[in-house]
């Protein structure tokens, strides 16, 4: 059993060969939390970071569906490191979705350049940092929670809010005077995601690295972001079921005893451990099927461009909505109900089998299954797409 990817897509392969270098000492850096310092150089090194900037900007113009499996492909081993590829991408899209011209060029070819790695510190949830006009630009103070991969960033896209209580958008270095980074992440999973405190300390932003402004208001295409942010965490949800049920069988064969009272000289041949392995693997499928239609409808919807209309958006967020619900349900409970079919000796910090549940449980809490249901339920009863808005 193997969840197989595109062999002839040669991006896939290269995460492949990624991933079995994550995979080396996963356990251990997933025990250890920080910085994933050595693992970012190599993914620098293999050029993924670039693969989905448009080839006008210098990048390799991968589609979502590619980008998406790579993500998928990283959390087989490493929920963090797919985190951190995929919320890359955030950025790089707002950028691209409703920077300038000069912006575009500025940022999208430089980082396919130099294959930078981008993140956020701009959690929309809390208005903690605050910027006060200067001329030429604007000096900022405060703070930001889940500030994802700023640990390890090229650039941050930071938020702050005005006097008028707008929020503001803006790009900069990562190591730019007045950024501070906290580490004071102290999540049960996802433990090398950074996903914690940014501090600023009069940072200064040139009005040049603004990001369009408040006036500006979203239309159907500029309003993806939250969707990609979505795509990216239903794909960590899938590849950590793939995981662990890849793990797990591995080590069911290898290790797992049979129970004294199964009748049985092989564990693998007790009738329960293969009815539970063929509904885990049933399941596992189908999400991984949801995953690649969610996927192929972004692809849909964001090659429309501008033109991108609130039906062909609304469908796209129905999917991917639908894919994200299913995938965490499914990464929760094959995480979980694989220990049953392992065994009592499987659950140790040595083997790190627990890993794949607390990376999805952690992101799961962060975007409730109820309210995605309630959503997709609107939708059968009344054919009425989802308001753009964050998490939808």
């Amino acid at each position: 059993m193997s969840f197989h990817f595109d062999v002839l897509d040669p991006l896939l392969e290269k995460a492949a060969e990624l991933r079995a270098v994550f995979h080396l000492d996963a356990v251990d850096r997933d025990k250890q939390g920080g910085r994933p310092l050595e693992q970012i150089r190599i993914l620098k090194e293999s050029g993924l970071p670039s693969a989905q900037i448009a080839k006008a900007y210098g990048g390799q113009g991968a589609s979502w569906l590619t980008i998406l499996r790579i993500v998928r492909e990283f959390a087989k081993t490493d929920g963090s490191l797919a985190h951190l590829f995929g919320y890359h991408h955030l950025p790089l899209n707002l950028i691209l979705f409703r920077g300038s011209n000069a912006q575009k060029e500025k940022w999208l070819s430089g980082s396919a350049a130099g294959n930078w790695i981008w993140s956020n510190s701009g959690n929309a949830m809390s208005k903690t940092s605050t910027g006060e006009r200067i001329k030429g630009g604007w000096t900022i103070n405060g703070s930001r929670p889940f500030s994802s991969g700023s640990h390890i960033a090229d650039y941050i896209q930071i938020s702050f809010e005005n006097s008028a209580g707008e929020r503001l958008t803006a790009a900069v270095p990562a190591d730019r005077p007045g950024i501070v980074i906290v580490d004071d992440w102290d999540g049960i999973g996802q433990r090398q995601t950074g996903s914690g405190t940014v501090h600023f300390h009069d940072l200064r932003i040139d009005d040049d690295e603004m990001i369009s402004a408040p006036s500006v208001p979203l239309t159907p295409y500029t309003s993806l972001t939250s969707l990609l942010q979505q795509s990216v965490l239903l794909n960590v949800f899938v590849g950590s079921a793939q995981g662990i049920l890849e793990e797990g069988r591995e080590y069911t064969v290898g290790s797992s005893r049979p129970w004294i009272y199964s009748g049985v000289e092989r564990h693998i041949d007790d009738p329960w451990i293969k009815r539970q392995y063929g509904e885990l693997y049933i399941r596992t499928l189908a999400t991984a099927e949801l995953a690649d239609k969610a996927a192929r409808s972004l692809d849909a919807a964001y090659i429309q461009g501008p033109s991108l209309s609130h039906a062909d958006r609304g469908a796209a967020a129905i999917d991917i909505a639908t894919a994200n619900l299913y995938a965490g349900e499914v990464g929760l409970a094959v995480s979980s109900e694989v220990f049953e079919v392992m065994g009592a000796r499987s659950a140790t910090q040595a083997n790190g089998f627990d890993r794949f549940w607390r990376n999805v449980r952690t992101h799961t809490l962060h975007n409730p299954a109820e309210y995605k249901k309630r959503t997709v339920g609107a939708f059968v009863l009344t054919g009425e797409f989802p308001v753009p808005a964050i998490y939808r």
